[in-house]
């Protein structure tokens, strides 16, 4: 199944149980040298409704509140959610805009992507709800992360481009090497870069604070990999949404690929996990997943039917949160 931004994009390229195993802040640690790093057995995955309804949450970040934020690509609402589920809708911006990418930013606020409509902003919402657009950017917006030079770093995969905004709303651009390329997830690096997807260009890029960028092929063809994420193994983390398989690159450029037991599973969202685990989202299977940084899997049902779990994030908790695209809710895995 296709994530929801395959429809709503027009230049997106051509979206309480104890569940048993299925056979951008929380500090990220390794066990000690020696210990045998696996998945857990089970977990529990608790879902909290959304209250705006077909809100369509989306992406996640760790507030400097204790709160977890996330995006409403539907409603063009931002929200919260607190370690215990209470959920808070925030007016953003227009429904048109599309918020999808989020991040804390240096300055206290939380900076978000625009990815629909005419102008091509990004955000800034304050913990008190307020909303500061800056803009526009070259094309549409996805994703977001904090740099090592305190700029915001954002995707633009209209304008096939790695941008940074100043916490004064200055804008600077950097094309990818790769003509039309359709940049997609950006998050630091260990080795103080950037790192991103290309959708089109099929590459892991890397890009400087000052703008160079270096492109990585993926091995397996048209991969269609969304979202990277800095694992705790010091590699960088991705989900292949078309081919099944969850990926892996050292900062040296050498890429390993896993395929997911559930075959046509989708998956899409990739966050570091507690213990040295990295954990992923199965679009069109209704599992989330956990995979050792040697590619052991484990896969957990998601209470929700066709629920399309997304994005999602090692919570200030140290619990794993994602969002349910269609079952409108943020959910929460503990073990």
């Amino acid at each position: 199944m296709r994530s929801l931004r395959w429809m709503f994009s027009a230049f997106a390229i051509a979206a309480l149980i104890s569940a048993s195993a299925a056979c951008n802040t929380a500090q990220v640690s390794l066990p000690p040298p020696g210990t045998t790093v696996s998945c857990p057995a089970t977990v529990t995955i608790t879902e909290f409704l959304v209250p705006t309804a077909a809100a369509d949450p989306e992406a996640l970040a760790d507030g400097p509140d204790g709160n977890i934020w996330f995006t409403e690509f539907a409603t063009g609402n931002v929200g919260k959610v607190t370690t215990g589920g209470t959920i808070s809708d925030m007016p953003g911006v227009p429904a048109t805009r599309g918020p999808w990418g989020i991040t804390a930013g240096a300055d206290g606020r939380l900076w978000f992507a625009e990815d629909q409509g005419a102008i091509h902003d990004i955000g800034a919402i304050t913990t008190g709800g307020v909303v500061t657009e800056y803009g526009p950017t070259a094309g549409f917006t996805r994703h977001t992360a904090l740099g090592p030079d305190n700029r915001v770093w954002f995707t633009d995969g209209g304008g096939s481009a790695i941008g940074a905004i100043t916490t004064g709303g200055t804008i600077t651009e950097y094309p990818t090497t790769t003509g039309g390329s359709s940049p997609s997830g950006v998050v630091a690096g260990p080795d103080g870069n950037l790192w991103f997807t290309e959708l089109n260009g099929n590459n892991i890029g890397k890009i400087t604070t000052s703008g160079a960028v270096t492109e990585f092929a993926i091995p397996t063809a048209a991969a269609v990999a969304w979202i990277i994420a800095a694992g705790p193994d010091g590699n960088l983390w991705f989900a292949e949404n078309a081919t099944n398989k969850i990926g892996k690159i050292t900062t040296a450029g050498a890429i390993t690929e896993y395929t997911v037991p559930t075959a046509s599973s989708d998956p899409f969202g990739v966050t570091a996990g507690p213990n040295g685990t990295v954990w992923f989202s199965e679009e069109s299977s209704d599992k989330v997943g956990c995979v050792t940084t040697t590619g052991a899997f484990t896969e957990y049902p998601v209470p929700t039917a066709s629920s399309v779990p997304e994005e999602m994030t090692l919570g200030p908790d140290g619990h794993v949160w994602f969002t349910e695209a269609l079952g409108n809710k943020i959910a929460r895995i503990t073990f």
